[in-house]
């Protein structure tokens, strides 16, 4: 069996099914395919192509197949354009659990060159609000339990013109004589062969997903066409090459059709790039459940539908894989199951292949929202050989560690990690304060995370940004909750730390200095922040303190001492 880098040097080299070469993009040299789509319609193209004889989507008692979605998607295209004037460039947001409309209003948005913005589907009504001004939304697609959040806050988004509710009609929320608001049904009902006739260049933006950031907002992340085909074809190529090397994301499903478990939000990269843009190419066969995960309806649909691919985030593979009744379950026909979004345990992998005893492979994959998914992933047997380690670069993406000069550091010592190439996003939206600050003038993204690269090429990540938590793949950032407690007139000061989960990888933990006098309990505090913020971010504990919280002469919190982690003398905390 050849390595895994054997098998990249074959897959990419000149005449190689991935070759790679170095072209000039934006007045850079970088490493690219030689061969590759010009746009995300290109994706469609060869959906339309596969017809109708294998299943592309299954919801619930509704299915599509792969021509009769595509179609479906032109003609929302062409309605959005020729009855509700969306034009290249303008912005189209979906707020929606996962369901088919939320997948068809992104094909027939970036198809035209417009760009769809993925808001978080648990934001609160003020941070829904601030996604459709920030963005300049001209159209929202929202599913009825989340737009009641905003209904009543509609003239606060006076560039919104349409909203198109997925699951009710205007006149159930109150709004049957308000012009702007439509049912989705009015989109769907001229399916169409042709795509919309719009130039797309491969550095256009297709697509806004928002993260979390240290001034407390969010920012949104530009995907371009280039970084979301660079990671299509970066999944393709692992698949490939796992299958070479004895392993991969998309195993051999004997002749027939894989099936992939789709879990992940589609407001995240990891569901909208690497499972809903890759399904498409690949000819994968996505089982989408029916509102809220749970364990049990996640091994009903394993079962049911034979599911053989599974990648989401590792907080959901330990639910099911902690399940009472999981061997009750037929899960043989599992053969990869691959995580992101927060490093993957030993014991999660050995969870794992009890849970599904067919499991080949597993995989875990490092990146974030500026990345479009993917930057290094492992999988096969150097899973099994370096279990801590997230693997190699993918290919056309480098990887560089750097002290806080910015200089890069030797192999094996730990810095800063730095991603370059073609998956990097443009910027950040109407951001480019932000967008200099994370991207450096070379174009290199500083992530923020600590980590270092070993002789061979694998990465390991160490550590994160001291006010980043991830709890169940989510990205939290500390200073948003901070700031929403300190506003409350009895919280004198607040600091926010993560702390170990079994499951979700880390919980939010709120240290709290409370006023004189102050009669404030732990559930006040939790049901102030919960009317603030999404309920991801609620601390899950909360200390109440009327002492200080530890910080040093410039006023920056000192949470290693919040963590008891180390010794810091008074002299450095006021």
């Amino acid at each position: 069996m050849p390595t895994s880098a054997e098998v990249r040097a074959q897959l990419t080299g000149p005449g190689g099914m991935f070759e790679v070469v170095t072209e000039e993009v934006l007045g850079r040299p970088m490493e690219v395919y030689k061969e590759r789509m010009p746009s995300l319609r290109s994706v469609a193209e060869v959906g339309l192509l596969r017809g109708d004889d294998q299943t592309f989507l299954v919801h619930g008692d509704r299915s599509y197949g792969f021509a009769t979605f595509v179609q479906t998607a032109n003609g929302v295209a062409h309605t959005l354009r020729e009855r509700f004037g969306v034009q290249k460039g303008d912005r189209v947001a979906v707020l929606s659990q996962n369901n088919p409309e939320w997948c068809l209003a992104f094909w027939a948005t970036v198809q035209q060159g417009a760009i769809l913005v993925g808001l978080n589907g648990w934001w609160t009504t003020d941070e829904i609000t601030y996604g459709l001004q920030d963005s300049g939304a001209k159209v929202l697609v929202a599913d009825r339990k989340r737009f009641e959040r905003i209904a009543g806050a509609l003239d606060a988004t006076p560039e919104l013109e349409h909203v198109f509710l997925v699951d009710c009609s205007p006149a159930e929320v109150g709004l049957g004589d308000d012009p702007r608001v439509h049912s989705f049904g009015e989109l769907t009902g001229s399916p169409r062969t042709d795509f919309v006739a719009e130039a797309i260049a491969e550095d256009d933006p297709a697509v806004i997903f928002y993260t979390s950031g240290t001034t407390g907002r969010p920012k949104g992340a530009i995907s371009t066409h280039r970084s979301m085909v660079a990671n299509l074809q970066n999944t393709l190529y692992n698949a490939v090459a796992g299958s070479m090397a004895g392993g991969g994301a998309l195993p051999d499903a004997g002749g027939g059709q894989n099936v992939s478990l789709f879990t992940s939000p589609l407001f995240h990269v990891s569901g909208c790039h690497s499972t809903l843009v890759v399904g498409m190419l690949a000819g994968l066969k996505l089982v989408m459940p029916e509102g809220r995960f749970t364990p049990e309806r996640a091994l009903e649909l394993i079962q049911e539908h034979r599911v053989t691919v599974w990648a989401t985030v590792p907080t959901m593979v330990w639910r099911v894989c902690e399940h009472p009744d999981r061997h009750t379950y037929d899960t043989s026909s599992v053969t990869s199951v691959a995580f992101g979004g927060s490093p993957s345990a030993d014991e999660l992998q050995r969870m794992v292949r009890e849970t599904f005893p067919n499991v080949r492979t597993t995989s875990n994959a490092y990146g974030l929202t500026e990345t479009s998914s993917v930057a290094t992933v492992i999988s096969g047997q150097d899973a099994i050989e370096r279990p801590t380690s997230v693997g190699p670069p993918v290919p056309t993406v480098r990887v560089r560690i750097v002290d806080p000069a910015g200089a890069e550091v030797a192999t094996g010592e730990t810095g800063e990690v730095c991603i370059t190439g073609p998956i990097l996003m443009a910027g950040y939206w109407n951001k480019p304060e932000a967008t200099a600050e994370a991207i450096d003038p070379d174009g290199w993204l500083h992530t923020g995370d600590l980590g270092h690269v070993d002789a061979d090429g694998f990465v390991y990540i160490t550590d994160r940004k001291k006010d980043m938590i991830i709890r169940g793949g989510e990205n939290i950032y500390c200073v948003e909750i901070e700031q929403r407690l300190v506003a409350h007139p009895e919280v004198a000061d607040a600091a926010i730390i993560g702390v170990p989960h079994p499951e979700l990888g880390e919980e939010v933990k709120a240290v709290v200095q409370l006023e004189a006098g102050s009669d404030l309990t732990e559930a006040d505090v939790k049901q102030w922040v919960a009317d603030g913020l999404a309920a991801f971010k609620v601390p899950a504990y909360v200390e109440l303190t009327t002492d200080k919280l530890p910080r040093n002469a410039s006023g920056k919190l000192l949470k290693n001492v919040l963590r008891g982690e180390g010794e810091v003398s008074f002299a450095e905390t006021m």
